[in-house]
């Protein structure tokens, strides 16, 4: 299947290890003076061991790779002990991956009696955790957070407006076709989904996006979510699934932005499709946080 999966540019790479205790799941090792990945199934996609490298040598990519498996990495994780199951399940909590927590969880649950570790020890140290990290990213700490300021050139988008044959910002009308948008409260077979071209997006994009409603929402239904903040989003799978199968929407584009915390979305959508009778086409765009189109595929 195609999916995002880390790159490591082995020129760069000094073998230094930083990255390796970064990766909960133990997709990387060290092997021959290089950090290897050394199984697909392992790597979330979700790049925690990317602000590690001090060489700036790994990045994530889209590309053909077997389909993460949760399952298999929490069998692996538990052979190092209950502190690599905790890192494990903070950073699934941390990036909003509901349902892998909870395939893993519930693993752990219906194998306790059989493994050498305390579940309910390491739930409340997992909650602790995170709820820790909770109060750094509220105060600035969260990398996916960060305050940050950009100049707009006014001259600049005006002639682009002018050049698009679009009327004045203010003058501008909003082309949302509807509501409630946010996915725990709309209903997936509403008359405006069916045999629709939908927009999945991150809360950020629109925010992001200056033309986001003349070039994009127009002539679309629209969702929007944050994979990194929203509870409960096995929710999501089946509201896509059925609008997939029962409202038989035409199309799907998961809209997300560059930073890392998003790329939850898009798996929730694979997820939904790979479960549903129907197949339908789904488009990935990556917005970067200054409002630019990074790069739009068919996944």
């Amino acid at each position: 299947m195609l999916r995002e999966i880390i790159k490591i540019d082995e020129e760069k790479c000094t073998g230094c290890g930083l990255c390796i205790p970064a990766c909960p799941e133990g997709a990387l090792q060290i092997i021959d003076g290089k950090a290897r990945l050394v199984s697909d199934l392992m790597c979330d996609g979700l790049g925690a061991c990317i602000g590690d490298c001090p060489e700036g040598a790994i990045e994530i990519e889209e590309r053909e790779a077997e389909p993460y498996n949760e399952t298999a990495v929490i069998q692996e994780i538990i052979k190092h002990g209950e502190n690599t199951i905790i890192a494990h399940l903070k950073h699934l909590k941390e990036h909003g991956e509901t349902l892998f927590m909870r395939e893993a969880l519930d693993w752990l649950e219906s194998n306790e009696q059989e493994q050498d570790y305390d579940l309910a020890s390491i739930r409340h140290k997992v909650h602790h955790a995170t709820a820790e990290a909770g109060d750094a990213c509220a105060s600035g700490g969260c990398p996916g957070s960060m305050s940050m300021s950009f100049d707009i050139d006014t001259e600049k988008v005006e002639a682009a407006a002018v050049n698009e044959q679009e009327a004045p910002v203010a003058n501008q009308k909003s082309t949302l076709s509807h509501w409630p948008v946010q996915m725990h409260l709309i209903n997936p077979m509403a008359p405006h989904f069916r045999n629709a071209d939908v927009i999945l997006g991150a809360d950020c994009v629109a925010f992001s996006l200056g033309n986001f409603h003349s070039k994009y929402l127009k002539n679309h239904s629209l969702a929007i979510a944050c994979p990194k903040l929203d509870h409960g989003k096995e929710v999501y799978v089946e509201k896509l699934r059925a609008m997939i199968d029962e409202a038989k929407i035409n199309t799907l584009t998961v809209m997300v932005m560059e930073v890392p915390c998003c790329s939850g979305l898009t798996q929730l959508a694979q997820v939904a499709r790979e479960s549903a009778t129907r197949n339908v086409p789904i488009k990935k765009i990556v917005v970067s946080i200054k409002g630019e189109i990074l790069h739009q595929d068919w996944i």
